[in-house]
This record gives structure tokens, C-alpha cells and sequence, in this order.
């Protein structure tokens, strides 16, 4: 059997405390953002035009989509990869009021699938949850939405060990996301998906993301806001406009 390579725990420790200062900084501003553009999104065609992120020169990541779970249709043209940590309350924050309007203005129409990529960076529970949803992935990708949205509907403190095994196998049994509990505690407690988690997060860790949620559409990174919902739709039609002249 190949040796695994291990992580030194204190270069991980010491990764995981950059990551947390620099979020601390970036939920401040996004948190502020979040709660505006709830009251006061505007949706001006004009702005719709010129409000681009810069990502032009951008060059685009590629992704495994097929191994990832997904919101909609895969043959969505646009496509929309969020790297997140269950413990972070901006990434609960941003699926609770942005996701939606995404959801209705692109997902349901088959314009854009939304997929999903671990980044647990803020405790040694952000990978429990990590290896929580990946069990529940590998049984039925409908029911991992159901439970990704009981996990942030029931997030605790980031600086708390909230996200136990039975914390979350209970949580599982509340969505009642028709899935084998059993298998999940399993899961977990085996550490059956640890490869899986891993290789999301040297993903991230690899495109140098600034925290959690980070987003890419169609490979390229949104530099953009994340609370300023007119700007990431821009970036979607962009990416839209662009995948139909590809086409």
C-alpha cells in the first residue's frame, strides 16, 4: 500500500489562523453588503452591462464537475462552483439570501447549476461536517441539498465545536433527507470520504482562495462583492453571453 502523505498538524493549525484573520476582515464587509442588498437590489439594465467584475483576462480553472454535488442541470452553460466551510457565516449568509435569487433567476430555468467544493479551514469539526456531506452526496445528491441547507439552518458559533457525529447524524434524521443514518455515522466516524474532502481542499488551497465562499463561474474566480447580488448576476450573464458565442 502507498504511503499517504501527511499534513503536519502544525502548519495546518498555523494555515487555519491566516485563514481566520483574513475572514475575519472579509465577513465584516460582507455581512454589511448581504443585509443591503436584501433591501435595496436595483436591477438596472445598464449597470447589468457595465458592472463586470475584471475578469476578462482571467484563466479558467477546470473542475471535475461530475464528482461534485449540483444544483440543477448539468448541461447548464453556465456553471457556478462555491468552495465553503459549514462553520463560516458568511457561506450561510450567502446560501440563505443570495443562492435563492440565483436559484430563481438561472437554476430553474436550466441557464446554471450550482456545484459544491469543501474548503474546511476554521476547525477540526468544518471537516466532520465536510465528511458528513460527502456520505450524504454518495447516496442521494437531492438529499445532500436538503441537509447542506439543514447545516447552515442549524450552524453554531465558529469559534465553538459545534459540528459533532451525532450532532450531525441527529440533523440527518430531522431533514429526514431519506438517507441511511446509520451509513452516515459510519461514514464519519471512518473517515470514508477523508480522500475526497482532501483533494477539494488542496483544490482550494491551490487557487490561493481568500476564504470562505469563494466562487468561480465557469472556471473563472469572482472577484466581485458577494453581496451585491447586481454584480454577481452581471458576471452570470457575462459568462452566459459567453458560453452561447462558444456554442
Amino acid at each position: 500500500m502507498a504511503n499517504k502523505k501527511k499534513v503536519n498538524p502544525a502548519i495546518k493549525r498555523q494555515q487555519q489562523q491566516e485563514y481566520k484573520q483574513k475572514e475575519a476582515l472579509r465577513q465584516k464587509k460582507l455581512m454589511r453588503n448581504l443585509i443591503i442588498g436584501t433591501v435595496a437590489v436595483i436591477a438596472v439594465i445598464v449597470l447589468l452591462i457595465i458592472f463586470v467584475p475584471n475578469n476578462k483576462t482571467a484563466e479558467a480553472t477546470t473542475f471535475d464537475y461530475s464528482q461534485l454535488p449540483v444544483k440543477g442541470e448539468t448541461t447548464a452553460p453556465v456553471k457556478i462552483v462555491e468552495f465553503g466551510d459549514f462553520k463560516c457565516p458568511i457561506c450561510k449568509q450567502f446560501n440563505e439570501i443570495i443562492v435563492p435569487q440565483i436559484q430563481k433567476d438561472y437554476i430553474s430555468n436550466g441557464t446554471a447549476a450550482m456545484y459544491f467544493m469543501n474548503f474546511p479551514f476554521l476547525g477540526p469539526d468544518s471537516t466532520t461536517a465536510a465528511l458528513a456531506v460527502e456520505s450524504v452526496y454518495h447516496q442521494n445528491n437531492e438529499a445532500f441539498w436538503k441537509y447542506f441547507d439543514t447545516i447552515y439552518t442549524n450552524q453554531g458559533d465558529e469559534n465553538t465545536e459545534w459540528a459533532t457525529t451525532d450532532f450531525l447524524v441527529d440533523l440527518a434524521k430531522k431533514a429526514d433527507a431519506s438517507i441511511d443514518t446509520t451509513k452516515l455515522r459510519q461514514d464519519i466516524e471512518n473517515k470514508t470520504y477523508a480522500k475526497q474532502v482532501q483533494a477539494q481542499y488542496d483544490k482550494g488551497k491551490e487557487l490561493n482562495l481568500p476564504g470562505t465562499p469563494s466562487i468561480y463561474i465557469n472556471g473563472v474566480e469572482y472577484t466581485g462583492d458577494l453581496g451585491d447580488y447586481t454584480a454577481l448576476k452581471a458576471a452570470i450573464e457575462k459568462a452566459k453571453t459567453e458560453a452561447g458565442s462558444e456554442g
